[in-house]
């Protein structure tokens, strides 16, 4: 079993205990809606203001099930160059605008780039493909209204979403320019590498994953559907340039090589960064430990680098 007092410094055990004190690990035994008022306290703990030189509008995109939306903009720049479209995490079950919302405002912040946060719809009231529905039509919902580039990111949940759109939008006109995924669950092998090394760590079990999953899915076992799982996706051709950021202290650490590992086997460009001493939900800790902020300073510049269409190898 990993040495975790050995892997984590100071600054990333004071992250576990303080997210411990809001949410406990026995968490995920509450009720649906214990999860979420309790996962929301703790996001609301964490929240660090907005930079005081970005703007926020909240709307919704039109169709059947309307999906709510947080436009971040930066001041003084004119119109942006690029747009993100960001996803949160929160395992299909907890998690919106709020959550995510200090991340996507400093995003917005130091890129320069629209950021555009989506509320999908959450399990167990809707079971899958609602959430990859809804990212999809905020997706060719930006793209209807905007021209230029257009990068998805998104962290654990929210990173599999962002891949799954790239999947779908394959060869398609209007298709992500780029794709930034955090610590993305993307359907690896629940017994194997990672998710057995790394079973019981701090933030994020395997027990945890399992539950997720299950909700998800209605308890229903799917496989071969790479709108839910895009690493059982057969063709891993014709998808955008991407950047991962898995944490090294996570069940889900391996779903970023075997990611890479296929674009990349299939002539595509991909980058896999795993972030030494981070944990599953991190990106929280950016204002209270070195190693997470330089974690959040690299998935900026990345997002950054594809919204201007360069690629650094």
């Amino acid at each position: 079993m990993p040495d975790y007092d050995k892997l984590l410094d100071a600054e990333m055990k004071a992250f576990v205990e303080r997210t411990n004190s809001y949410y406990p690990p026995e968490t995920v035994t509450f009720t649906i809606d214990q999860q979420r008022a309790v996962y929301d306290r703790m996001c609301g703990e964490f929240h660090a203001g907005r930079p005081g030189n970005v703007t926020i509008s909240d709307g919704s995109v039109p169709g059947k099930h309307e999906v709510p939306v947080r436009i971040y903009d930066k001041s003084g720049i004119g119109e942006a160059s690029a747009v993100v479209v960001y996803f949160h995490g929160g395992g299909f079950v907890v998690g919106g605008l709020d959550s995510h919302d200090d991340v996507c405002a400093e995003i917005c912040a130091a890129t320069g780039y629209r950021v555009i946060s989506v509320d999908y719809r959450l399990s167990p009231e809707n079971d899958h493909p609602a959430a990859f529905d809804d990212s999809l039509a905020a997706f060719e919902w930006v793209a209807s209204g905007f021209g230029g580039p257009i990068v998805v990111a998104g962290d654990s949940a929210g990173g599999n979403l962002a891949a799954a759109i790239s999947h779908a939008l394959r060869g398609r006109e209007r298709r992500p320019a780029g794709q930034v995924l955090i610590y993305p669950g993307l359907g690896g092998d629940r017994n194997a590498g990672s998710y057995v090394e790394h079973a019981n760590a701090p933030m994020l079990t395997k027990a945890d994953l399992d539950f997720y999953a299950g909700i998800r899915t209605g308890g229903k076992e799917i496989t071969g559907d790479p709108t839910q799982a895009p690493l059982q996706d057969t063709d891993f051709s014709g998808l955008p340039p991407t950047i991962l950021f898995p944490a090294e202290c996570d069940p889900l650490c391996d779903d970023g090589a075997a990611y890479c590992a296929r674009i990349n086997a299939a002539g595509g460009r991909a980058q896999n960064h795993v972030q030494k001493g981070w944990l599953h939900g991190a990106l929280r800790a950016r204002h209270m430990s070195k190693t997470a902020a330089a974690s959040f300073s690299a998935i900026c510049r990345a997002i950054d680098m594809l919204g201007r269409g360069e690629w650094k190898s």
